[in-house]
């Protein structure tokens, strides 16, 4: 019986456990890069430690060793490698060190050139243990981690809606690529509480030849098309000198008749045309393409001057648009395209017939006047989880059935130094790590 009790319990758990909307898979072949930029910031680290001065007395032997300066770094031998439960291992061995400095020695026997060099060496080891390992800890914990925080976590992608990163259980790494799953949920800004149920297909990721793959399931386009309309921007209103002429004159010609029998006195009053999304629209992924799924109603009306407007017709429109995607830099672009439109009346089959004529002019409405505005939008696009300084190039998209994924190649657009000294935090900057000191031995 408790067997069928945590059985229970489990599938329970499972049931409600929220699902991805995006994933985020880096390949070993990122490694590569990803390694040569960090060495490269760590050498530039190591090259301005400071390094204090050695003196001291040993016996007869004075000495004072001040000035020391690395003045060349070589690391010759490095390996970055997924590993599994560490996610990550950095090994650097065979490293070498160039020195500059100025010596004072005092001594009052011969032959100790052996001695002296042993002696120095030694020391000039110890000094450097001492310097280095504090260096490469703060590098690795402080310093990249100030790296890390430029990555969007929770953050708004413009004044309407915002968009959440969560990372929503630690990153699994095999020994060839390190997987990571997002919430990649957007939300409106004056809700920042609400969240749209997730059931949509979990996105999957088999592939490994490029560096980085990103995967977005229906439910990621959902949640965002969700919050724009929850946010009040799915309507498109068009008055007087706005409805395009063509449209106008057509639309007048239509309705002259309900014009005359219900008001002919406004017959002159400036249009209105109003489109109002009716309900969220769904975004529907399949192997041969991606398609979104919009219904909205059409309103025409008469606005006379300080007068009540006078309702022409009320129709519903129900569009469907193609969507490609596409990352360009780090962001995520939309580019949609109007492919079925039809309306059809609320009121009788006998008034849907009569707005075939307008259909054509609407449709043209639509591909003019309003695509333009959706396409300048969504191909600003939305920022993808990445660290500044880092893009995405080269990128390959994939349709599945309910979800698309996107390979590519990374390139380092600034370099970490340049990136991190950017972000170094206040207190950091201030300090220099790790402090000078007067050591003896």
């Amino acid at each position: 019986m408790a067997l069928y009790g945590a059985l229970f319990l489990a599938l329970l758990v499972g049931a409600h456990a929220e699902l991805p909307g995006c994933k985020i898979r880096v390949t070993s072949k990122a490694l590569e890069l990803v390694k040569q930029e960090g060495l490269r910031f760590l050498e530039q680290e190591l090259e301005t430690i400071t390094i204090p001065d050695l003196r001291g007395k040993e016996g007869h032997f004075y000495y004072n060793i001040s000035e020391v300066k690395v003045t060349e770094l070589q690391l010759t031998s490095s390996e970055l490698d997924f590993q599994p439960q560490q996610e990550l291992m950095l090994q650097i061995t065979n490293a070498s060190l160039g020195l500059q400095f100025r010596r004072q020695l005092l001594y009052w026997f011969l032959k100790v050139y052996e001695f002296l060099s042993t002696f120095i060496t030694s020391g000039m080891r110890f000094l450097l243990n001492q310097q280095i390992c504090p260096v490469l800890y703060h590098a690795g914990t402080v310093l990249l981690n100030s790296l890390l925080d430029t990555m969007p976590v929770r953050s708004s992608v413009d004044d309407l809606v915002g968009i959440d990163y969560s990372l929503m259980k630690d990153p699994v790494a095999s020994t060839s690529n390190l997987d990571m799953d997002f919430r990649g949920a957007f939300f409106p800004l004056t809700e920042k509480n609400w969240s749209l149920p997730n059931l949509a297909v979990e996105p999957q990721l088999q592939e490994e030849e490029r560096m980085v793959y990103v995967a977005f399931s229906e439910f990621f386009f959902d949640s965002a098309m969700e919050s724009y309309f929850r946010a009040g921007a799915l309507q498109l209103l068009l008055v007087g000198d706005k409805v395009p002429h063509d449209l106008d004159m057509l639309l007048r010609a239509s309705y002259f008749g309900s014009i005359v029998l219900l008001s002919p006195a406004v017959i002159d009053s400036p249009l209105k045309l109003e489109l109002r999304v009716l309900a969220p629209p769904r975004c529907t992924i399949k192997p041969a393409g991606t398609t979104i799924s919009v219904t909205a109603s059409v309103t025409i009306a008469l606005v006379p001057p300080d007068q009540p407007e006078v309702q022409l017709s009320s129709m519903t429109m129900d569009a469907r648009l193609s969507a490609k995607m596409a990352l360009r830099g780090k962001a995520l672009r939309t580019q949609l395209d109007l492919r079925r439109f039809r309306i059809y009346s609320n009121q009788s089959a006998l008034e849907s017939l009569a707005l075939i004529p307008l259909q054509a002019p609407l449709k043209t409405l639509l591909q003019i006047g309003v695509m333009p505005m959706l396409n300048e939008r969504t191909w600003r696009g939305v920022q993808i989880p990445l660290p500044e300084g880092i893009n995405f190039v080269r990128e390959v998209v994939k349709n599945h059935a309910g979800f698309l994924t996107i390979g590519a190649d990374l390139h380092f657009a600034k370099g970490l130094r340049e990136v991190i000294e950017k972000n170094r935090p206040a207190d950091v900057k201030a300090s220099t790590v790790p402090p000078s000191s007067t050591a003896a031995i």
